[in-house]
């Protein structure tokens, strides 16, 4: 009975260790919580890269996200100085590239003229030739963004898509508002300040703005789907033609 009881005792033992075992291991195989956490967070854009990399992971990248904050500074600082001498200043663009090329063609030309009496060499000027192939580059890949632009504003026009045509009539009328209140210049100093401050927020609060803004994205389809319903939807559409190929 005593040799019963222990045998028995001794198939417990090895059921029970054979489940733990086998249990660890199917927990090694499947992902950490964390990771299925970490895969399943929502992220602005629906963007899968760091934002270092969707901003082209090189020097400009570095910069916007300060990543050397001298560069980042004085970039910064160099576009205030200029925004401060034109706006504030009231100092013209023309004026300031003439009187820089003065002084630039003076200096080279009292350099080179003075070299002979002052025993020192002068200076080299580099023989600058564009060519060819990245002029043509440049101008290809110019005329391809043109007409792609031209065929969204054709499509826009020709009452295909209303959710763009809304959209893009609502982006022009809150530029103009804007443009009222401010020159181009102003307004292209400030989104070259909110370029180099907006990304380097975000990167730092990643994950707190990526919660509001799923929030808020959910918020908008659900208003969009109730204003689609109730308006879009009885709005005839433009007869559809398809391009010829």
């Amino acid at each position: 009975m005593a040799e019963h009881e222990e045998k028995l005792r001794e198939k417990i033992a090895e059921k029970i260790h054979g489940d733990s075992s086998s249990s660890s291991d199917s927990d090694d195989d499947k992902p950490s919580h964390a990771d299925v956490l970490k895969s399943k967070v929502y992220r602005l854009f629906g963007r899968e890269k760091p934002l270092h990399q969707v901003l082209g992971a090189g020097k400009p990248a570095d910069v916007l996200l300060w990543r050397n904050k001298r560069i980042s500074g004085s970039v910064l600082g160099g576009a205030t100085a200029l925004w401060v001498l034109f706006e504030m200043l009231e100092y013209h663009l023309i004026s300031l590239v003439c009187h820089i090329l003065i002084l630039s063609l003076a200096i080279l030309f009292l350099w080179s003229n003075a070299s002979n009496f002052i025993n020192r060499s002068p200076p080299n000027i580099p023989e600058v030739v564009l060519p060819e192939k990245c002029v043509l580059e440049v101008a290809s890949a110019l005329r391809i963004e043109i007409n792609r632009a031209l065929d969204v504003v054709r499509d826009i026009a020709s009452g295909r898509d209303l959710k763009t045509f809304l959209g893009v009539i609502a982006g022009l009328w809150i530029l103009s508002i804007v443009g009222n209140c401010c020159n181009f210049l102003t307004l292209f100093y400030i989104v070259f300040v909110l370029l180099h401050t907006v990304p380097v927020f975000y990167e730092k609060y990643e994950d707190k703005v990526d919660s509001f803004s799923e929030k808020a994205i959910v918020e908008i389809k659900k208003q969009y789907a109730v204003f689609d319903e109730k308006v879009l939807s009885k709005i005839p559409k433009g007869p559809l033609k398809e391009k010829k190929t």
